[in-house]
């Protein structure tokens, strides 16, 4: 019994020598990196703790925003003594990672690709380099070019009237409206028609696969990436093996969601790789144009990849958008100055166009400037995710050791106080043309440089629509006032937490139609 003991105590023993051997190592060779302030941490564990805590109440990116409020647009946080640099200056971080991207002096953090590939059972685009990314980008780029963005406005507009039409039903009985989840619905709908061929209304019931259930598959998704941050936080991934309720949960939604997909998928590469005419798989027009089976055609993915991929898409095509719409539609009620703003501009157009068209858009400078304005206020990516240092480099005159992670946080660039004057007050104009003297501010939401968001137009053309639908038809009250903009729900993405109740009074237009009536 002794000798068992004895071993045991051994081996205890070397575990807190490789540990303490490994931490001294990273204390030393992060040496540079302790004249940064840092938050207060642990011994050893410096501030994993509060990561991991903020991760699971949902408010990670707060923490960082706190933070930055506290120590200044660049510190250092510290974990089992390795160091992660968060950057909270708009120029710092757009030079930083352009720069880096281009001279291959960061690379995308392998760690979060691996997290990537788990939720989705594949690597996907997403914290891709290289030739792997470049050849996904050029494929989804297809899809997305500034012609193609244009066909896509009868579907946008169609799916947005039936929000309208909610939100008339509502209007008359003089009930309040949640509009975060109507408007999840929304942008699930638009991004299952252009990804999936799916029919905007009412179940879609089809011969590709099973029926688009928005809620779901919303359900599903949010079980997904509500365990991203606890898993970048943590230091293993041991503890996703075990068979608790949460990852039971967690195996249940990636096996909804693959079953969702997989009948598409393989339809898909039939139409585009197998030499099979629509028709004899007895697949709708519309599934036959979608954007899955042009990417069916990358003789590049393979099956297990194009599920990956898909499920990726409907989560970046609905969460983003559909929590943008529901600040900016907060932003305005609680902001009468700009709402009459963007209400005379919208008439204007409206009126002179007889309606909304693919061009007449491009004429709502003021409702995208809104748009800007409530994603610079409001980023519903919040930020602190990032890349890796391959080698050592210098970042706003700090030398950064090789293998430093390096992330941003969006919600504290957006309070930048140089880059934007006032930054607490919501002043659409900062982003037009005809108001600055000097360049437009930093646009840090889409990302910066090759690595921009592939869905930038698609998302502007779903929130120019839907406002201006909105602002046309309607006035509105925030039921909670402000709290509903500072009162932040967060997963992976950062949302209204009680989900934006809206009371909208309908306006009195003598050409106005309901179609809910």
């Amino acid at each position: 019994m002794s000798l068992v003991v004895w071993l045991g105590s051994g081996t205890a023993l070397s575990a807190t020598a490789v540990f303490a051997l490994r931490w001294w190592s990273n204390y030393q060779r992060y040496k540079s990196l302790r004249s940064l302030p840092s938050p207060d941490g642990y011994p050893i564990l410096g501030n994993l703790p509060q990561l991991l805590s903020a991760a699971k109440q949902g408010k990670y990116f707060t923490l960082f925003r706190d933070w930055a409020e506290e120590l200044g647009s660049m510190y250092v946080v510290w974990s089992l003594g390795k160091p992660g640099i968060i950057l909270s200056k708009p120029k710092v971080i757009e030079k930083t990672i352009v720069r880096g991207l281009k001279e291959k002096t960061l690379i995308r953090d392998p760690k979060q690709r691996n997290i990537w590939q788990d939720i989705f059972g594949a690597p996907v685009m997403i914290q891709q380099d290289g030739e792997s990314w470049q050849w996904r980008r050029q494929t989804f780029n297809q899809t997305l070019s500034s012609k193609q963005i244009k066909t896509y406005f009868e579907q946008v507009q169609q799916a947005c009237q039936q929000v309208v039409d909610s939100c008339f039903e509502k209007a008359k009985k003089q009930e309040a409206l949640e509009v975060d989840p109507l408007f999840s619905e929304l942008t699930m709908r638009i991004i299952s028609r252009l990804l999936l061929g799916i029919p905007v209304e009412g179940l879609s019931s089809s011969n590709e696969g099973p029926p688009l259930e928005p809620h779901k598959i919303y359900e599903a998704l949010s079980i997904l990436v509500s365990q991203f941050l606890v898993k970048v936080a943590a230091p293993t991934k041991l503890f996703q093996y075990l068979p608790t309720s949460t990852n039971q949960k967690y195996w249940s939604a990636q096996k909804y969601l693959q079953n969702f997909v997989e009948p598409r998928v393989a339809l898909a590469l039939q139409i585009a790789r197998g030499g099979k005419e629509p028709d004899s798989l007895k697949v709708s027009p519309e599934f036959a144009q979608s954007m899955l089976v042009q990417f069916a055609k990358q003789p590049l993915f393979t099956k297990q990849m194009l599920c990956a991929e898909t499920i990726g898409l409907i989560f970046g095509g609905t969460d983003t958008t559909a929590h943008t719409l529901s600040f900016t539609v907060g932003a305005l009620g609680v902001n009468s100055a700009v709402f009459q703003r963007a209400r005379v501009e919208v008439d204007r157009i409206w009126d002179f166009n007889n309606g909304l068209s693919s061009e007449s858009l491009k004429e709502l400078t003021y409702i995208q400037a809104v748009i800007k304005e409530s994603m610079r206020l409001y980023p519903v990516s919040g930020g602190a995710t990032g890349c890796v240092t391959v080698s050592d480099t210098v970042i706003d005159e700090i030398n950064v050791p090789a293998d430093t992670q390096i992330a941003w946080s969006l919600i504290a660039a957006g309070r930048d106080q140089q880059e934007y004057p006032n930054p607490n007050k919501f002043l659409p104009e900062r982003w037009l043309k005809d108001g600055q003297k000097d360049s437009l501010p930093t646009f840090l939401v889409f990302g910066s440089g090759p690595h921009r968001c592939w869905g930038e137009s698609l998302s502007i053309l779903e929130a120019t629509v839907m406002l201006a639908m909105l602002i046309r038809h309607f006035d509105w009250e925030v039921v909670n006032g402000r709290d509903s903009l500072e009162n932040l729900g967060q997963n992976l993405t950062v949302f209204p937490a009680d989900r934006m109740p809206i009371k909208f009074t309908a306006r009195k237009l003598a050409e106005q139609t309901v179609s809910a009536n």
